[in-house]
């Protein structure tokens, strides 16, 4: 654990002290997108076949498996004409990329939706993908990989993995053209992943030296004038803008903690005002021994009877105290807490009591 964390420490001394004059540059296409150019969502319902009695046996499956069969002409006069547990209702997803053409292949998400145990060796049957307007945007069909296994026998089962959701690669073909207008009469405007003033401003500077007219609408968009040259080419224009490069502005002091793995992750500029942290261990053991008393061998009453035995043991180490001076930054901080040998778990208490005592100038954020 210390060695872990003095390399960190190391890295972010390397990183404050060594900024070649391109470490700092970034792409506008890395940082933003083109305003109505975007990905769209498709959702279907369907029937997954050929399993090898792992379905489910759901009422509204075998009323879909009978509405499918009349719909391809057969006449069905009982649901137990069709065989419970080799079919499996599913919920499919896929996401089409902007300008996907009819004729277009993309990746579907198949999931069972009822009680199936696994969708392993399954075949999708030709399932309409919807947009969130109702249309059929693509259709899906085709065997599903699973990517793992699970196999159970005799009260034992072992899974490698989870087997109720699958993938059918290039499983959908788009049956319309997804189409998008790059801007309108006037120009177009730029959306910034994550909104920050600054970088908008920066973008928009960048623009107007090197471009195009442009402004920062907010804190989130930058409208951009086309010249009149790019009117019947836009495409190109969109290219030349998406490789523009510019100096980032600073992040924002961040630090954001996983509890679930024990993971912390500190941005550069975080900073403390004066604070001391005291750090001290404690630790409970309790161990039990199972033991058994029974009847001497010549004794006339008397039963068998499982004693358990516990004992505890606790051991507090010394507490140690360490001063965080002003204005501290990452690299003074980690070498503080690594100098009280602390875990990534006391690291995550130690950072929100800092944010509690208002020593800790970041924002903290908990995933």
């Amino acid at each position: 654990m210390k060695k872990i964390i003095w390399i960190l420490t190391l890295l972010m001394l390397f990183n404050s002290s060594y900024m070649p004059a391109q470490a700092n540059k970034i792409r506008i296409k890395d940082i933003t997108h083109v305003d109505g150019i975007r990905e769209n969502q498709l959702v279907g319902y369907g029937v997954v076949v050929g399993l090898p009695g792992t379905g489910d046996n759901s009422r509204s499956t075998q009323i879909t498996n009978v509405a499918l069969l009349r719909n391809l002409g057969t006449v069905i006069d009982s649901f137990n004409d069709i065989n419970q547990g080799n079919t499996a209702a599913v919920i499919v997803t896929a996401t089409a990329p902007p300008f996907a053409r009819n004729g277009d292949r993309i990746d579907v998400t198949v999931s069972s939706m009822a009680n199936a145990s696994s969708l392993e060796g399954g075949i999708l049957i030709q399932t309409h993908m919807l947009a969130p307007n109702g249309e059929v945007v693509a259709v899906a069909q085709g065997p599903l990989s699973v990517g793992g296994t699970s196999v159970a026998a005799g009260g034992s089962s072992v899974r490698t993995t989870v087997v109720t959701s699958g993938r059918i690669p290039n499983g959908a073909i788009v049956e319309r053209d997804i189409t998008a207008g790059i801007g309108d009469d006037t120009g177009l405007k730029l959306v910034l992943h994550k909104p920050d003033f600054t970088m908008a401003a920066r973008v928009a500077d960048t623009i107007n030296n090197t471009l195009a007219p442009a402004k920062a609408i907010d804190g989130s968009a930058v409208r951009i004038t086309i010249p009149e040259k790019f009117n019947d080419d836009r495409i190109r224009f969109v290219s030349i803008l998406e490789n523009l490069t510019f100096h980032s502005a600073d992040s924002i002091a961040k630090v954001v903690i996983n509890e679930r793995t024990g993971t912390v992750v500190i941005g550069n500029n975080v900073k403390l005002l004066p604070a001391a942290v005291a750090h001290g261990n404690l630790s409970v053991t309790v161990r039990t021994t199972n033991e058994v008393s029974q009847p001497s061998e010549f004794a006339t009453v008397g039963q068998t009877i499982a004693v358990s035995n516990s004992e505890i043991e606790v051991v507090e180490e010394q507490g140690r105290l360490v001063e965080v001076p002003a204005n501290a930054n990452l690299s003074e901080l980690v070498r503080a807490l690594n100098s009280i040998g602390v875990t990534p778990y006391d690291l995550i208490s130690i950072l929100q009591a800092l944010k509690a005592a208002g020593s800790l100038q970041a924002k903290l954020e908990i995933i």
